[in-house]
């Protein structure tokens, strides 16, 4: 076993405190992971703080991360010191139940094993996250990070990226099909870039008019504010999908009237319950469906993360030291942030 060092909250209403815990011993089939990078992710709010139901403390977050190989089992084939990695929202899951099979570890019949705030499937152990000095993953769960992909601008990748990109892949987004994106923040933005990356016309919907020049610079063709009732009206019927990233709860009624027939709304957001209620209407008489999406399997992650380096995608992120986690939990409840951060991990390492 081996000491490491990490943030915690020891509490759903106490703010995140140094705290140290032991990794488990290296397992024929483990990496360790020095980490350099880790990405702050809303759900690292949401489960620190208890909103998705009662959390298991100490939560350790932590689910976007980068780092370099320390060590490696001796049944490990696909990895060697020194190598640059990454891990995401998973480190294991049951494999061998029909999802797993077909490389959809998300969607484990079973459940798959959370980065943090899950136990290990072998000793039962709480998991915990990458605000930590380094993490020891289960081969199958580590990925390759490409080597032209800026690896301090990488970590957001293995969240917000693959929650965008696996239902737009998902759902065969090609050329010539007009995609809206709902919601201009982590998901919103990354969504944003891999539409257009897959040829899409891409709108962004945003509810502020001060947002329309900078969902341009982010590539938009078109922006909607969708508090605008002539814009929404003139919007009806326009849209092969909607790939809705609003992190809270919101009236789908007036985006599903932009679908076409046949159009689809995916939720990749946790906005339980959904109010008001949906309209059956909006969806009987066009044949529109109202679909979800939850990240995504490991090869998938893999291929969404070689997309990235072909088509030079990186998150928008702010880079900050794990001493000013707290305040950027404020920052991101606020919405103050472009529109990611990113801890350097060595900040932590320099903690006495």
């Amino acid at each position: 076993m081996s000491q490491a060092k990490s943030y915690a909250a020891l509490s759903a209403t106490t703010p995140l405190v140094p705290f140290s815990f032991e990794r488990r011993a290296l397992r024929e089939d483990d990496v360790n992971i020095d980490i350099l990078y880790c990405g702050v992710c809303h759900s690292d709010i949401h489960i620190a703080e208890s909103d998705w139901g009662p959390s298991e403390y100490p939560v350790v977050p932590g689910h976007e991360i980068i780092g370099r190989v320390m060590a490696v089992g001796n049944k490990v084939s696909q990895y060697k010191v020194g190598d640059i990695v990454g891990v995401g929202c998973m480190v294991d899951s049951c494999q061998h139940c029909s999802h797993c099979a077909a490389d959809l570890e998300q969607y484990c019949q079973d459940g798959p094993v959370g980065t943090y705030g899950a136990h290990d499937l072998i000793d039962g152990t709480l998991t915990y996250g990458g605000y930590s000095d380094h993490i020891v993953v289960r081969e199958k769960f580590v990925l390759t990070i490409p080597s032209v992909l800026n690896i301090s601008k990488a970590a957001p990748l293995l969240c917000a990226g693959i929650t965008t990109y696996s239902p737009l892949r998902h759902h065969g987004v090609k050329a010539g099909d007009k995609v809206g994106i709902l919601g201009m923040g982590g998901l919103g933005h990354m969504g944003v870039k891999f539409a257009k990356a897959l040829g899409a016309e891409v709108t962004i919907f945003t509810r502020s008019e001060s947002k329309v020049a900078e969902a341009k610079k982010q590539g938009a063709d078109h922006v909607i504010v969708s508090t605008d009732e002539a814009q929404m009206q003139a919007a009806a019927f326009q849209f092969d999908y909607l790939l809705d990233t609003i992190p809270v709860q919101h009236d789908l009624n007036p985006y599903l009237n932009c679908l076409k027939v046949d159009g689809t709304h995916i939720l990749v957001g946790l906005i339980e319950p959904m109010n008001p209620p949906v309209h059956s209407a909006n969806l009987v008489i066009k044949r529109r469906v109202l679909t979800g999406s939850l990240i995504g399997g490991i090869a998938e992650t893999q291929e969404m993360l070689d997309f990235c380096a072909q088509h030079d995608i990186e998150c928008d992120a702010e880079m900050i030291s794990i001493q000013d986690i707290n305040q950027a939990y404020q920052r991101l409840k606020q919405g103050n942030v472009k529109y990611r951060f990113i801890i350097d991990m060595q900040s932590l390492k320099n903690l006495k």
